[in-house]
């Protein structure tokens, strides 16, 4: 009689939980959830689960009794509560020493910096005066907890400043200033990595932001040097090696005007840039999330087709759009397209879901996954059929 799999703990329920439920059935591997809210979108598929507060030592304990490991939808776990369960015994993966470098973007860049990863020129600023001498135009980002544009400012004079220092003082965190950078376009390098130190790389992507939120993304990203693909991967792979990430490392990047990159974020969890791999690579990045956490042999990153390209879908301006009755028109006029729905409610842009096309004609992958993408979102009348 064989043992019984390991039960993986996942903290969060968002749509990055629920994507890992498909390949652990696949896998035969149990889960446990940590929802933040009854019938959240994890928490519709994933039926072992708790609602709790994933700040809360006690909820954490609670969920991850009896599991091997546990494994996270986002990086908001206090740090603390992190190393008191790796003292319970608990295989906690990434581990807290590897997840504030993706928590706390100061410790970000000052640790990068220091392995000679190349970054855009930073400082920690505590007053408008800081954020004068390091120079006008900048960007000033929270140190903890922005994402997807937010904690975020563009700022071109002191009088800009207010906004985030405002944030900063009523939330106690840090402010970090930034260049602002000439950029040809963004970039992610994602790899996947296991505590026994075995790594996989995927393709290197490029994304298109709109508000700060990952809007569509081509893999690979087209006319993308050789010498800079490589010098990407080579970035992620060492970042993974040199912080200890185990799991899923999603590193973006800016593609220089004068042909450099620099990073731009870390993410230590399956992110919106892999998402392309659930339907155009050999393994998914969920797949090689939940191996690597388990330090299974890595499964093959390799593309199943020429391009991949990915869509998001949001909710309308008005909160508005078509998701499940808009079915009949995308997948008839596209057999071959894939939809992903992620169970949560519309509301002004809002991420509901993705599109992904793949195929050896790039431009036809993009018209398919736009057109499938505006249709859900309800951008496209009736006579588009």
């Amino acid at each position: 009689m064989s043992e019984p799999a390991p039960r993986v703990a996942v903290i969060g329920g968002g749509q990055l939980a629920r994507m890992m439920a498909e390949p652990a059935a696949a896998l035969g591997l149990p889960l446990r959830l940590l929802a933040e809210a009854p019938g959240v979108s994890a928490a519709q598929v994933i039926p072992d689960q708790l609602v709790g507060d994933h700040t809360d030592l006690g909820d954490l304990r609670a969920v991850t009794a009896g599991c091997a490991v546990v494994t996270f939808d986002h990086e908001h776990v206090p740090t603390e509560h992190l190393h008191a369960l790796e003292s319970d015994g608990l295989a906690v993966r990434p581990g807290p020493e590897a997840l504030v470098h993706a928590q706390d973007k100061a410790v970000m860049r000052e640790r990068l910096t220091a392995l000679g990863v190349p970054c855009p020129r930073h400082a920690r600023i505590e007053s408008p005066a800081d954020v004068e001498a390091f120079g006008f135009p900048c960007v000033l980002k929270t140190t903890r907890g922005g994402y997807d544009g937010k904690g975020v400012w563009f700022v071109d004079s002191a009088a800009d400043c207010a906004d985030a220092f405002e944030v900063a003082g009523s939330t106690g965190v840090g402010l970090l200033a930034e260049e602002q950078v000439d950029f040809r376009r963004e970039l992610a390098a994602l790899v996947a990595r296991s505590p026994s130190g075995q790594a996989a790389a995927y393709p290197v992507v490029a994304s298109t932001q709109r508000d700060g939120i990952c809007h569509e993304v081509v893999a690979p990203a087209p006319d993308l040097d050789d010498r800079l693909a490589g010098e990407a991967q080579r970035i992620a792979l060492t970042v993974a090696r040199e912080l200890g990430v185990t799991g899923i490392l999603a590193v973006e990047l800016f593609e220089t005007a004068d042909g450099r990159v620099l990073v731009n974020e870390l993410a230590m969890r399956p992110h919106n840039t892999g998402h392309w791999t659930q339907d155009g690579a050999v393994t998914s990045q969920f797949e090689n999330h939940l191996r690597a956490v388990l330090d299974l042999p890595l499964g093959s990153p390799v593309p199943r087709a020429r391009w991949s390209v990915m869509v998001n879908i949001l909710g309308g301006p008005d909160g508005v759009g078509r998701l499940y009755d808009g079915y009949p028109h995308a997948l008839a006029r596209d057999p071959q397209l894939r939809v992903h729905l992620y169970g949560k409610d519309l509301r002004p842009g809002r991420k509901v879901g993705h599109v992904n096309a793949y195929g050896d004609d790039l431009d036809n992958c993009l018209e398919r996954a736009r057109h499938a993408a505006a249709w859900f979102r309800g951008d496209l009348g009736d006579e588009s059929e």
